[in-house]
């Protein structure tokens, strides 16, 4: 039995397998499979939107998936971008367009102001209905300009609390170590082996079950 990842987004593939491959377990992404339809993300919450993804990885494939929604809130912003995180300046948007507009709204914001927090969600599905959410979040402050090279989205202007660089100034090792999103796909690491524990799914990587 495979575990897909219910994205077409190999940065998140890349991001994610790594992540779950520290906990022993192999996940494949759904660009091998055969590829994910698009999945309409109008949820108001980063919960709804990972569900409604692995509700349609698994119905796609017949199979466990797994999928998540992330992205940025800024308290300033009333939560903006939130949601939209992933398309804020446009249906086509790069992430730079999306760094720019971000940046742009928060020209005159100094201080506290400037605080945030990326949000992650990670949801599992199952084909018999069976599902499970969990969250996790990285609170930091916005620079007043992107710096680094590595990530994508919002890193390059993202200074995690208690570090000195953004998260595109980061190596992949460092980030993940950190990243809402590792502290999210951790706890659906313990859903995965509980569930593996119980028989609920065959194995979680090459035919064995990690421990509980």
């Amino acid at each position: 039995m495979r575990i897909i990842l219910a994205t077409n987004n190999e940065n998140k593939v890349a991001e994610i397998s790594a992540i779950l491959d520290a906990f022993g377990i192999t996940v494949e992404g759904a660009a091998s499979a055969g590829g994910m339809p698009e999945v309409e993300e109008d949820g108001v919450t980063f919960a709804e939107n990972a569900l409604a993804k692995a509700r349609a990885g698994a119905r796609n494939f017949g199979e466990p998936a797994l999928a998540d929604d992330s992205g940025l809130e800024i308290p300033a912003l009333d939560g903006r971008p939130g949601v939209y995180s992933a398309r804020y300046a446009g249906p086509s948007c790069s992430y730079a367009d999306n760094n720019r507009k971000l940046l742009g709204e928060m020209t005159d914001l100094e201080g506290d102001k400037r605080r945030g927090r990326f949000v992650c969600s990670a949801a599992l599905a199952f084909p018999d209905g069976q599902e499970y959410v969990v969250e996790g979040e990285l609170f930091g402050t916005i620079t007043t300009e992107p710096r680094g090279s590595g990530g994508f989205g919002y890193d390059p202007v993202f200074v995690p609390d208690g570090r000195g660089r953004t998260l595109a100034e980061m190596n992949s090792e460092e980030k993940n170590d950190i990243s809402h999103r590792r502290r999210a796909f951790e706890k659906m690491a313990g859903v995965l082996r509980n569930l593996a524990a119980s028989g609920a799914i065959e194995s979680l990587a090459e035919g064995e079950k990690p421990p509980v």
